[in-house]
């Protein structure tokens, strides 16, 4: 989409830039001219990659990170889209009625700009994290006004500034009912609040982008048709409703549905645009990453992917370990599978960051002996597929659980996840295994470890 200019704004988005340059080119070809073409090569970071789509790859981001250099390092790097985690929501921007706070906003904002970086607006109405004043508003006029107010307020305060916004954010029931969630919003207002809130937002921002934001309907189920049916009213209505996030949190007992492309496509075929807005996936297990980048790109107006987070170190799901970077900002195998399918090549040239030539590496865990109040374990590391010179594993262990001694690699920790590098023992054949091993006190808890999985190098 490419808006109106206006004073201040960014210099336009590098795919847009790309179109624009495609575009010459085939009006030169089609008159005869002949231009000179350059050397092409894969995009070798995700956001480059997803822009040569097309689209954008993005991820949440949190204020209070961006003072520390590997978090901005891999931020600016590799994503060219930014939503907010915590600091666009109603407790945040207006904790008490009519008193705006938007400096932790504006930090996230004022970065994405200067990288040139598209922002995500998250989120105008929503039951939770929503401060007890609105809640407490006896009567519909003050819940309406209340409702007008903050989003004039804050849409307002960033006119211009954001290319998509969440005006409604998780309305519905989870279960089979499909039935709307008993927010005050809905106690007060009925079933029309939500179009009353995309309307007003239209009117605070006729340019931004106006989205429906919710979780569990990356499938066909009761909750999807609900959300279905609601934005199939909203166009019926002329409602300015413009795109759907989906926010695709899954795990190991809500996996990737069959039908997900399926059911973006049909949100599609209503008229607006589909974006995947919360990525992350229990263990980041490659396939699951890829089919949902595969599944944006097969559908045409899926627009973008964002992940719910940069490292897995401060991910809401910390103990899965759910994105594509681990708690130390190394590339895992799911980053290196969503860069491939979005057509990129990790550092240019087909490797997976790490300097091997496509080579993989497997971890296994083994309980060796029990005793007392502890219990040893042992992780096998096999290379696969080509020889290695490093390996990362990731074990996370439950609290309150402590390892006490290791051997055979070289841990750092954050919190209960325990990240394992070599010790002499990094390079690898094709083929060929080596292990390490650790002592966990039990400290009343015997669960066995889980591996979050092992990237080479």
């Amino acid at each position: 989409m490419i808006r109106k200019s206006l004073a201040g704004r960014r210099s336009p988005r590098p795919y847009v830039r790309r179109v624009f340059a495609y575009g010459l080119a085939a009006v030169l070809a089609s008159t005869g001219v002949v231009a000179m073409s350059g050397t092409a090569h894969a995009a070798d970071t995700l956001g480059a990659a997803a822009a040569e789509k097309g689209r954008y790859f993005g991820t949440a981001v949190a204020a209070n990170r961006l003072g520390e250099a590997d978090y901005v390092a891999t931020l600016n790097r590799e994503f060219n889209s930014v939503t907010a985690e915590n600091e666009m929501k109603w407790d945040a921007l207006e904790p008490s009625q009519n008193n705006f706070n938007f400096g932790n906003a504006d930090r996230i904002v004022n970065h994405a700009q200067q990288q040139g970086m598209d922002i995500r607006g998250h989120t105008l109405v929503w039951h939770s994290q929503l401060p007890g004043w609105v809640n407490n508003l006896g009567s519909a006029d003050q819940v309406r006004s209340a409702m007008r107010n903050h989003i004039n307020q804050v849409m307002g305060h960033y006119k211009g500034q954001i290319h998509s916004w969440d005006v409604v954010n998780e309305a519905f029931e989870d279960g089979n009912s499909g039935a709307r969630r008993n927010s005050v919003f809905q106690q007060r207002l009925g079933n029309g609040y939500i179009e009353e809130a995309f309307r007003m937002a239209r009117e605070a921002d006729p340019n931004a982008k106006l989205c429906y934001n919710d979780y569990n309907t990356d499938g066909q189920n009761a909750k999807s048709n609900a959300v279905y049916n609601l934005v199939r009213q909203m166009k019926q209505n002329g409602a300015p409703i413009d795109c759907v996030g989906f926010q695709s949190h899954f795990n190991q007992q809500s996996p990737v549905p069959s039908d997900y492309q399926a059911n973006l496509q049909r949100f599609a075929d209503l008229g607006v645009d589909v974006q995947i807005t919360e990525l992350d996936i229990q263990n980041a297990p490659s396939d699951s990453y890829s089919r949902v980048t595969q599944a944006c790109l097969a559908v045409a107006r899926c627009t973008g992917i964002t992940v719910w987070g940069v490292t897995d170190k401060y991910s809401w799901r910390s103990e899965q370990n759910p994105l594509l970077f681990d708690g130390n900002y190394n590339k895992k195998p799911a980053y290196n599978a969503v860069l491939s399918a979005l057509g990129g090549s990790s550092d240019g040239g087909g490797d997976d960051g790490g300097g091997n030539t496509g080579a993989t590496c497997t971890a296994t865990y083994s309980e060796t002996m029990r005793w007392g109040d502890r219990f040893n374990g042992q992780v096998t590391v096999t290379a696969n597929g080509g020889s290695i010179s490093d390996w990362t594993v990731t074990v996370n262990l439950t609290s309150p659980q402590s390892v006490s001694t290791t051997w055979n690699g070289t841990p750092s920790w954050s919190g209960t996840v325990m990240t394992m590098r070599p010790n002499g023992n990094g390079t690898l054949s094709s083929g060929s295994s080596t292990s390490f091993g650790f002592t966990v006190m039990a400290n009343g808890n015997w669960s066995q470890p889980r591996i979050g999985g092992c990237t080479a190098g």
